[in-house]
């Protein structure tokens, strides 16, 4: 069962007040976790506390059983791609940023919030079509990215991601760094040493792909990674949750979803075609009471409903849906129910 958490930013822009940041908790969700530093500065000052926040990311992950598929500590900003078995991302959050900002402020003798707080969560499709693959893959490539190393570096060479712990073997990675799920994503069955320098091998051919990147903008812009149908599943699951100070459009893609629903549904009952809603009079019952129906149990704005049912205009629409809801069908409706 999937249960929606609808959290406040503890912080806002300066220039007013930031737009709730939507949080889908359900048991094995999975999550591309981004955070940078307040106003873009440093979080990391260095190594030391690198180390400190692996340190801190292991106790969080200790306290919350999640398991990191993939990170990357770069000079403001870090990234995870982690899963949560017992749907607890909101808490575990809040305990490793608040951490993480108190252990530095006291090494470094200062005050403030460090970290924006307006944190990224995306959610990742886990169902091993390659959604996993690729926020990981984008997560362990940030170093090439950031211009952190030298064409003739091996990946392996920069320290502060999880990938060196993907060639190493099982012995010496942390128990909550997990590389099964990754590799089987990239057709690599076992953790073995050939499996480990395959995956090295492809890692190594995908970063003189940089540049052209045109798959990864979902993953930089929007809420989530994956399917038609996972995307519909979690819409359906946001129904009725979502307020103004939510994004317009998730606020549009959640209705469009259920309105989706509620019209296979309709057309179902009735026996009719998707075409019918086309070829159908304008004012036929069936198709306003339809139309009344997406009105009651959708935000669709009346226009939409009007375009998508085959209704004519937003006015006349408006006119003929105002008086089926009240009741008063108008008779020329009323004589064609009779007939049917």
């Amino acid at each position: 069962m999937v249960r929606l958490v609808l959290t406040k930013q503890s912080q806002c822009a300066q220039s007013g007040r930031m737009p709730r940041k939507l949080r889908v908790q359900y048991p094995g969700a999975i999550y591309h976790v981004m955070s940078r530093g307040d106003r873009r500065e440093d979080i990391f000052l260095d190594d030391v506390d690198r180390h400190d926040f692996l340190k801190t990311l292991a106790e969080a992950c200790q306290k919350t059983d999640w398991q990191v598929h993939a990170y990357c500590l770069l000079r403001n900003h870090y990234h995870l791609v982690l899963e949560t078995p017992n749907a607890n991302l909101v808490a575990g959050m809040a305990w490793l940023q608040s951490t993480y900002t108190i252990r530095l402020n006291h090494r470094h003798q200062q005050v403030g919030h460090v970290l924006s707080g307006r944190y990224k969560a995306q959610l990742v499709e886990g169902s091993g079509n390659g959604y996993l693959r690729t926020a990981c893959d984008y997560v362990h490539l940030n170093p090439v990215r950031a211009g952190l190393l030298r064409p003739e570096d091996r990946l392996l060479a920069y320290p502060w991601s999880s990938l060196p712990y993907y060639l190493a073997a099982p012995e010496h990675r942390p128990r909550w760094v997990r590389v099964d799920r990754l590799l089987g994503e990239h057709g690599l069955a076992q953790d073995s040493a050939a499996a480990r320098q395959e995956f090295e091998r492809r890692m190594e051919a995908r970063r003189l792909e940089i540049g052209d990147e045109e798959g990864y903008e979902a993953l930089r812009r929007g809420w989530l990674l994956g399917g038609e149908e996972f995307r519909k599943q979690m819409l359906e699951q946001m129904d009725g949750r979502l307020g103004e100070h939510h994004s317009g459009e998730l606020r549009r893609e959640t209705a469009e979803v259920k309105a989706e629903r509620i019209i296979a549904e309709e057309l179902g009952r009735l026996g009719w075609k998707e075409a019918d809603l086309a070829t159908r009079r304008k004012n036929d019952p069936a198709k306003l009471s339809l139309a009344a129906r997406l009105r009651r149990e959708t935000t669709l704005p009346i226009k939409a409903i009007a375009a998508r049912v085959g209704l004519g205009t937003s006015k006349s629409a408006n006119a003929r849906l105002h008086a089926t809801m009240k009741g008063n069908a108008p008779a020329d409706s009323a004589q064609i129910r009779l007939a049917m």
